[in-house]
């Protein structure tokens, strides 16, 4: 089973994807590391955000994987080329370069097979922009999580300062996200949108633990159908 969940940066995707895998004995896919690792790599390259040939290039001929834990669904560390990436690519720098990496055609066709060859041997929690809508379009179960991006920047600046990475300025954190959001809806490939069957969550008035149980709730009904 593919549990698919879709929305814009800081909605608490990632998050609610851990604890709903977890709940019930799945794994989660990060896609949206994919797309920070080339990021990344570009970045160690000096390739510039605007040449998609070769931001591409990279997408293709770098190896994205995942480290894992045993009884832990979430990955524990992320590999590009080989190289342990985890902290690296959750700066403010690749934040602000991510959705525009994303929005490269070449790229995503380049992490798109491999994104289906993992997330089809098993089952799987997929938190990203368009899971529901192309990567996994006959997902079982989709959602469409958003919440206000005052909320999502304040959730962001908190998990910055948890973690010790990344902005803890609201206002930069803010204005970031708002960008974000305008790029991601508004790009010519894969924009951010809800699939038509998607369930909508607004997570600005519920705790993590009210989305993680209507998602489990959903999961459960697919299954039994």
């Amino acid at each position: 089973m593919i549990i698919a969940i879709d929305g814009p940066s800081g909605a608490g995707k990632s998050t609610v994807s851990k604890s709903v895998a977890k709940n019930l004995g799945f794994s989660c896919l990060d896609t949206g590391a994919m797309f920070r690792c080339v990021a990344w790599q570009a970045a160690q390259l000096g390739v510039s955000l605007e040449d998609a040939d070769k931001l591409g290039e990279i997408a293709r001929d770098y190896e994205i994987s995942f480290g894992h834990e045993a009884g832990d669904p979430a990955p524990k560390q992320v590999f590009m080329g080989g190289v342990d990436v985890t902290d690296q690519i959750r700066t403010a720098e690749i934040d602000r370069a991510v959705s525009a990496v994303a929005s490269v055609p070449a790229v995503r066709e380049a992490l798109l097979e491999q994104q289906r060859r993992i997330g089809n041997a098993g089952d799987y929690v997929v938190d990203g922009r368009d899971i529901g809508t192309v990567v996994f379009p006959n997902a079982q179960v989709k959602v469409f999580l958003t919440a206000s991006a005052e909320e999502r920047a304040r959730r962001r600046v908190a998990q910055n300062l948890e973690r010790g990475v990344g902005s803890t300025d609201y206002e930069e954190v803010l204005a970031d996200i708002v960008a974000r959001d305008e790029a991601d809806t508004n790009r010519a490939t894969a924009p951010l949108r809800p699939a038509e069957d998607a369930t909508h969550i607004d997570s600005t008035s519920f705790t993590i633990e009210e989305v993680i149980d209507q998602i489990c709730k959903l999961a459960e009904a697919a299954r039994a159908n």
